[in-house]
């Protein structure tokens, strides 16, 4: 993948250049992490990149970003549950610390990771796991990418 969408995410998916995105929710945009260590970790990105934290959404689109981030982390759940029989739960954090703007993180966890590891926060794997080549999202990862879309339409389809 070429690097220059990184710089700009949120810009790049507004454009449609961002290859990372699966969907557009109502608030934001549903893509999937450039990490693969925990399969199907997704991302959901706020719409304008002005944005910096939840507080500073209108109350309607605050809630339409956790209504976006619920809907996620649903699709996630049903298709890692469909996808590794391991699936435990999903980990859901608004942190951003690294990143200026409001995004939220969707983590599933599973039964085969590091017993030190399964029931603590994500960010305590090994350091090296968040640049290795091995776990760098892929096309290997087009069919799991197509699971989560195919859950977030279902999800969509099932809203009132």
């Amino acid at each position: 993948m070429v690097d220059d969408w990184r710089k700009d995410r949120i810009g790049s998916a507004l454009r449609g250049e961002n290859p990372t995105v699966l969907r557009r929710l109502d608030a934001g945009f549903a893509v999937i992490g450039d990490v693969q260590f925990l399969p199907g970790y997704s991302v959901l990105l706020v719409d304008d990149p002005a944005v910096e934290r939840l507080s500073e959404l209108p109350r309607d689109k605050r809630l339409a970003f956790l209504s976006d981030m619920d809907r996620l982390g649903e699709a996630v759940e049903r298709a890692c549950r469909r996808t590794d029989e391991a699936f435990r739960r999903v980990n859901l954090e608004i942190l951003g610390n690294t990143d200026g703007f409001l995004h939220a993180h969707v983590w599933p966890r599973f039964e085969w990771e590091p017993a030190e590891l399964v029931g603590r926060p994500v960010w305590l794997h090994p350091r090296d796991r968040w640049a290795d080549e091995r776990y760098a999202l892929g096309p290997r990862h087009d069919p799991l990418r197509a699971v989560i879309g195919d859950e977030l339409d279902r999800l969509r389809s099932t809203d009132p």
